[in-house]
């Protein structure tokens, strides 16, 4: 088994949460929402270390009132995050020494993730070398433009909600993020990164308890998924 690193993405502020407390924080079945997602890759054997990234600022409380406080013993380091997302993972990666080991990224905010998806996710990027956790698009998705006139329907037979986490070849996501940056693209996750790589992305079936808890009803949605699973 290769070495697998975790990088676990905390960094935002959580605005659309309406909150004077950054989301990753707020209690979920009273733990904190990270704790929760931390407490998960805590379990998975096959996670070697957990790169926390954290708002700036706030790597003393972390330390104090999660990661210890959890023992949380994977945790081998925590930075500071970026100015957007992808400026986050990119602290992050920046702390992965080994390029032949493979890079698990998670969103902090997904405390629903469940250790045998991350475990399949690890088995299977073993040989395709980059993986995307999602979800089949069950809705009709459609296509607008100025002033919110459809343009056209897509086909849904081909649409996919990408989740995290995200699992790459340590050296696949590196070699994309020095790309992206050097040629100053932003991409809205980290398989659109690897993608314009040329590199094919497996899409693998996820959850959809899965969820990304963003606003204050993401919350509400939380606490009775804490009562249901």
């Amino acid at each position: 088994m290769e070495k697998v690193v975790a990088i676990i993405v905390a960094g935002g502020i959580g605005k659309r949460m309406t909150t004077n407390i950054a989301k990753q924080y707020l209690l979920l079945g009273g733990i904190p929402i990270l704790s929760h997602t931390l407490l998960k890759f805590e379990k998975v054997s096959s996670i070697n270390d957990v790169i926390l990234v954290v708002p700036p600022g706030d790597r003393e409380y972390v330390q104090h009132s999660i990661v210890e406080k959890f023992n949380l013993s994977k945790v081998r380091s925590i930075q500071e995050g970026g100015r957007q997302r992808q400026d986050s993972v990119r602290n992050g990666l920046a702390m992965v020494e080994d390029a032949k080991g493979i890079v698990l990224i998670h969103d902090g905010a997904r405390p629903f993730i469940t250790t045998d998806l991350i475990e399949l996710s690890i088995e299977r990027v073993e040989k395709t070398g980059a993986l995307v956790v999602g979800m089949p698009a069950i809705d009709t998705v459609k296509s607008v433009e100025g002033g919110n006139w459809i343009k056209e329907t897509l086909q849904r037979d081909f649409l996919w909600f990408a989740q995290t986490p995200q699992v790459f070849r340590a050296d696949i996501i590196k070699k994309a993020y020095e790309k992206a940056y050097a040629e100053g693209f932003y991409g809205t996750d980290d398989a659109e990164v690897v993608e314009r790589m040329g590199i094919t992305v497996e899409m693998m079936r996820g959850s959809s308890a899965n969820i990304k808890i963003t606003t204050p009803e993401d919350l509400v949605l939380g606490e009775f998924l804490m009562d249901k699973l």
